[in-house]
């Protein structure tokens, strides 16, 4: 049966909670700058000024199936199921069986209802997410099994450098992403003209991002250097 596993709990194998017809996977709205030229009919779109295109949050919501043998009973299972949900504490992942190999993150926010007859009903939960699902697995993983041939991309994200070498890394998703770089000693990426300095062990450096598609990059140094990066897609 098709459900959502949150905070740890799927919602059919541990709860025995079904899905109403109903269920929405929101596509998220791109944020558009824009400005128009006085007494003119163009207009300058600004949305990528920063670098890539930002888009608003996306919504998901999913009806929930409860009944009981009575109506208090039935209660009693909503408040269980709300409490389930709505205790998270920020966004959290969100794995919809529906969705193989990515996840959600995500947290209930804005309209939740729920409408009842006697002992059962249908309890609706809004999610607002980031607006793009995570993929499970990082880029550079060697599990054929769950290989996509329309989504994925087979790529070599860990290399031994003895002097220098250009590489090519594959950012297969919409946004960029900033890869973890773990290097056996210390290391410059050159990558569209900008030197960086990696330093000895496991790092993260907000301003090293690879963009949507191929990124070409120049390594120097000697020793291991790895790339940890995630998959986005909208």
């Amino acid at each position: 049966m098709y459900g959502i596993k949150y905070l740890g709990k799927h919602s059919y194998s541990d709860l025995g909670i079904t899905m109403a017809p109903g269920r929405e996977i929101g596509i998220p709205n791109k944020k558009k700058i824009l400005v128009n030229v006085p007494f003119s009919n163009e207009e300058y779109d600004f949305s990528e000024i920063y670098g890539s295109q930002t888009y608003e949050p996306r919504i998901l919501k999913y009806p929930f199936n409860i009944q009981d043998a009575t109506k208090e009973r039935m209660i009693t299972k909503k408040t269980k199921i709300l409490n389930w949900l709505m205790n998270s504490h920020g966004k959290q992942p969100l794995y919809d069986d529906a969705y193989p190999g990515y996840y959600f993150l995500a947290e209930v926010e804005g309209s939740t209802s729920f409408s009842e007859n006697w002992a059962d009903g249908v309890l609706t939960c809004t999610f607002k997410a980031y607006p793009f699902m995570i993929a499970e697995l990082p880029e550079g993983n060697d599990i054929w099994d769950s290989f996509n041939f329309e989504l994925d991309v087979a790529q070599i994200v860990d290399f031994e450098v003895s002097g220098d070498i250009e590489v090519t890394l594959i950012n297969a998703g919409v946004p960029d992403v900033i890869p973890e770089i773990t290097c056996s000693s210390q290391m410059t990426i050159i990558k569209d003209g900008i030197s960086y300095t990696i330093v000895p062990g496991t790092t993260k450096d907000e301003d090293f991002m690879l963009r949507s598609g191929e990124n070409a990059i120049k390594i120097i140094g000697n020793g291991a250097i790895s790339f940890k990066f995630f998959k986005e897609l909208i």
